[in-house]
């Protein structure tokens, strides 16, 4: 196959996102929207009907189907693991929505059977792809502010039922895996592992309701604060809340070091601003720096991913810090069960920096 050949994508799980997903790929040249299944056979047939591809009425068959080169699992947290290892045992290379698994044991076998079956694994968030997030890590490595050694990341996602219909299964996720594993995927993706969590979390407002007037109970934390130790020094300090609003002044992540800080508004936006200081200095503007016009693409990882493959080389949105990144989540929870830090063991090498 010519190594500018476009990859072929079935996706799996047509749900709001998928939309979104298919209308990104038709502005990257190295993908192809291929196909797509969903148990709701109305879902599949409206997004192959807006965005083209064919439907599969069974997963089975979209998986026989050797003009499959990548699934694109889109489905439920709960389906995560099944969907993406079925597809992996098949020979097919997965992207997944964030997270990567349910459990740290889905993850790591996850990781073991793309192995085992020579295929890639590839799981968003890929905020980190992004040009301010590229440029943060950058700046940081050639130690703009000398050593860094205290990381404040702030995750204010706000009252989900304040603008989702349905918001109840965001509860039952909670805002450190639903919206936490955003900034620790920049930040691992340029210190590197954690090696020791410590976590708090409580349920700051129990009843609410929903735009749909429908009372729900919360039983999940919907407020966390998380200390990480991370391998290579730095301490990370963590905030994830579904109370306090988006417009909180904590937004955004701080890096601080010997010679000063750096600041970068988002964790997501690729248009975010870097301002830097002096020790005991105000910020300013990072020198050298416009923000991009481009907004955020969630198919930006797909697309990388696709690149790599025909280019035979290491795709950066890995499987490995992914899995990596579920060991965290769990780490942090058992925290908050048993009380005291966890010690992590898994680990991963974080991707190069991408061109400038």
């Amino acid at each position: 196959m010519s190594a500018n050949h476009a990859v072929k994508v079935a996706v799996v799980g047509c749900g709001v996102i998928a939309a979104v997903y298919a209308r990104e790929m038709q502005s990257y040249d190295n993908l192809e929207l291929y196909g797509c299944f969903d148990i709701d056979p109305e879902k599949s047939k409206k997004l192959a009907d807006d965005f083209g591809g064919k439907t599969f009425d069974t997963y089975g068959a979209l998986l026989a189907d050797p003009e499959v080169e990548v699934v694109l699992n889109l489905t439920i947290l709960p389906a995560h693991f099944e969907i993406s290892k079925a597809a992996l045992e098949a020979g097919k290379h997965v992207f997944s929505e964030k997270p990567l698994a349910a459990t740290s044991e889905e993850a790591r076998d996850l990781v073991n059977t793309a192995k085992a079956n020579g295929v890639r694994l590839g799981c968003a968030p890929i905020t980190f792809l992004g040009d301010a997030q590229q440029r943060a890590l950058r700046e940081l490595h050639v130690g703009t502010i000398g050593q860094v050694r205290a990381i404040y990341a702030e995750t204010n996602h706000g009252r989900i039922e304040t603008w989702h219909p349905t918001p109840f299964s965001f509860y039952d996720i909670g805002p450190l895996r639903d919206v936490g594993v955003y900034p620790l995927t920049v930040i691992t993706s340029i210190f590197g592992p954690a090696k020791r969590v410590w976590a708090y979390g409580s349920v700051l407002r129990k009843d609410r309701i929903s735009k749909r007037d429908v009372p729900f109970e919360v039983n999940a934390p919907d407020w966390y604060v998380v200390v990480i130790e991370l391998a290579s020094g730095p301490v990370v300090r963590l905030t994830c809340s579904f109370y306090v609003t988006h417009t909180s002044k904590q937004v955004g992540i701080e890096f601080h070091g010997d010679t000063g800080q750096l600041y970068l508004s988002s964790w997501v936006e690729p248009s975010a601003k870097l301002e830097v200081g002096q020790f005991g200095k105000a910020y300013e503007s990072l020198p050298d720096y416009t923000p991009t016009e481009k907004p955020f693409r969630y198919a930006l990882g797909l697309s990388e991913m696709a690149a790599a493959i025909r280019e035979n080389r290491p795709h950066r949105a890995s499987g490995e810090q992914a899995a990596h990144i579920v060991d965290l989540l769990d780490a942090a929870h058992r925290s908050i069960e048993q009380g005291g830090p966890v010690e992590l063991t898994s680990t991963f090498t974080p991707a190069p920096p991408m061109e400038d």
